[in-house]
């Protein structure tokens, strides 16, 4: 079954099955088929109470803090939620139609978001869906019925693009809504200021939020394969141009270098994730080697909060 499914994995493949529903569910047993732990399962976890160390308990969940105030040791014991939630925040801007190969960045988004929305249902978990521009759009809470994932999907499916990027004031407002700390995926060509991406995790982060950042660049933009003289057109009310490729290119791959550097390193100070999408790779390849090594780190060390 394994091989079979990963053979639908390829964006030129996937383009041509109708129904995302069933792309969602193709995708999912293609990457999730080796692997032996959910990626979201186990680190879900809420502070209980306090009790006294016994011989024989993991020193790990000594709270030290307690034991420099009272020179007494006490363990912190958690209980695990059983719901998860999970949010998928997409990012559906003008700069997302665009282009270069067998898919567009919002083909691509909607269908990884779809296989990530129904890999939490198959687990009897709670998803959510956000989709934004300059501001919220359509805002799913989070449910984990059969019916729900459906209509989640559905959405997706009929999204458009339109507006500008505005990540930070779109996530702020996001963050009023999302309720208790979950799972928070964002999906986006992040074409905004990265001082501004980085103040929405942040804020996120605050609120205990689990944060996953997909940034996703269409092939062309990530290795700017232009020779000839050509004409470059604004997609969010920015000014159309036309130059020499040639001198452009080195420049270009800097600044996008240092804007991911930027981003990657902000999100690991803030305990989040930062996961680089390109429209040209099989999806099994741009999401399971992350969610493996997600699984493996849940099943080896809990949560960050």
């Amino acid at each position: 079954m394994a091989e079979n499914s990963r053979k639908y994995l390829d964006p030129e493949v996937l383009k041509s099955i109708s129904g995302l529903e069933l792309k969602a569910r193709l995708i999912v047993e293609g990457f999730v088929s080796g692997m032996h732990r959910s990626p979201f399962h186990g680190f879900s976890v809420e502070f209980a109470e306090h009790r006294e160390y016994v011989p024989g308990d993991d020193i790990r969940f000594v709270d030290w803090k307690v034991y420099g105030k009272s020179d007494r040791y006490y363990i912190k014991q958690y209980e695990e939620e059983t719901n998860l939630r999970a949010w998928i925040l997409l990012d559906c801007s003008e700069s997302m139609s665009f282009q270069s190969g067998a898919m567009s960045k919002i083909d691509y988004a909607r269908h990884a978001a779809a296989a990530l929305a129904y890999l939490v249902s198959q687990q009897s978990d709670a998803v959510g869906l956000c989709l934004f521009d300059d501001e919220l759009r359509d805002v799913i809470p989070p449910a984990s019925s059969t019916g729900h994932v459906r209509m989640l999907i559905k959405t997706l499916a009929e999204a458009e693009t339109r507006g500008r990027t505005d990540i930070k004031d779109a996530i702020n407002h996001a963050a009023e809504r999302l309720g208790r700390r979950g799972v928070v995926v964002i999906i986006s060509d992040l074409l905004d200021s990265s001082d501004a991406v980085l103040s929405a995790i942040r804020r996120l982060r605050h609120h205990h939020h689990e944060v996953i950042l997909f940034h996703l660049l269409d092939h062309e933009e990530r290795t700017f394969p232009f020779e000839r003289m050509i004409r470059f057109e604004g997609m969010e009310g920015l000014p159309t141009v036309s130059a020499d490729p040639a001198a452009l290119r080195l420049q270009y791959l800097k600044e996008l270098d240092d804007f991911t550097r930027k981003i990657k390193h902000g999100c690991l100070g803030a305990g989040a994730d930062f996961v680089s999408l390109d429209t040209s790779m099989p999806l099994d390849v741009t999401l399971s080697s992350y969610l493996a090594s997600r699984a493996q780190r849940s099943s080896g060390g809990g949560r960050r909060t």
